[in-house]
């Protein structure tokens, strides 16, 4: 079996806090693609929060400030699932069905490990707010980018002026850290990246494990 055909259907997602480099790792992963025979037509992009029109009004929600009223953590919680749900069936399922590979810039790690590590929500609630909205769903591999969240947040910074979540203290990002670090651990279909080495080196790497993750594709 080609691998073209082996990758149809496939949707791979890549996760990691601020700054460490998913935008750069989505292109290298374009690349690969290409360098298996996958046309651009088939590569179908998304982003988390966001990637519809409705999605992209809810990311604007998350990240907006307002000087009288905070989100609260459960709403924030609420409205990822929202806009995950939403981009799921308008467009990740539609395009998998077409046989697209699907390359998601987040995805349900985030919400595990945002709000459940960094913002202390109940993990099973978190579960359980995942299996009604989305049931047995997943990413068929995931790709996490680790780095440690001051460097990662002293990149974001030089990117421009931070949202609202990029601004919360390091602890926060330290907590996060650790629930995608453990998720990882726990899931087969899911590596780490080193994303502090050069932009060279983490291509390299990334390169290596969607080979060996192809390879044990049937």
């Amino acid at each position: 079996m080609s691998a073209q055909k082996k990758l149809e259907n496939k949707f791979i997602v890549i996760e990691g806090l601020e700054g460490a480099g998913k935008t750069t790792a989505i292109r290298y992963i374009g690349n690969w693609l290409a360098e298996q025979g996958v046309p651009t037509s088939k590569m179908t992009y998304t982003r988390e929060p966001g990637g519809t029109k409705l999605g992209e009004y809810m990311r604007d929600i998350i990240k907006m400030d307002l000087n009288d009223e905070s989100l609260d953590d459960k709403a924030e919680l609420l409205l990822m699932y929202a806009s995950r749900v939403q981009l799921v069936e308008a467009v990740i399922k539609p395009a998998l069905a077409q046989g697209h590979i699907v390359i998601g810039d987040r995805h349900n790690y985030s919400s595990l490990a945002y709000q459940g590590g960094g913002r202390g929500l109940d993990m099973h609630f978190i579960h359980s707010l995942k299996q009604l909205s989305l049931g047995d769903f997943k990413a068929d591999f995931t790709l996490y980018l680790d780095i440690d969240p001051a460097l990662g947040l002293q990149r974001a910074r030089g990117r421009g002026e931070l949202d609202r979540i990029e601004r919360l203290a390091i602890d926060f990002f330290e907590r996060t850290r650790q629930v995608f670090l453990n998720l990882v651990a726990d899931d087969e279909s899911a590596v780490t990246i080193d994303a502090s080495k050069t932009p060279a080196q983490v291509e390299k790497a990334i390169f290596k494990q969607l080979d060996n993750w192809l390879v044990s594709l049937k």
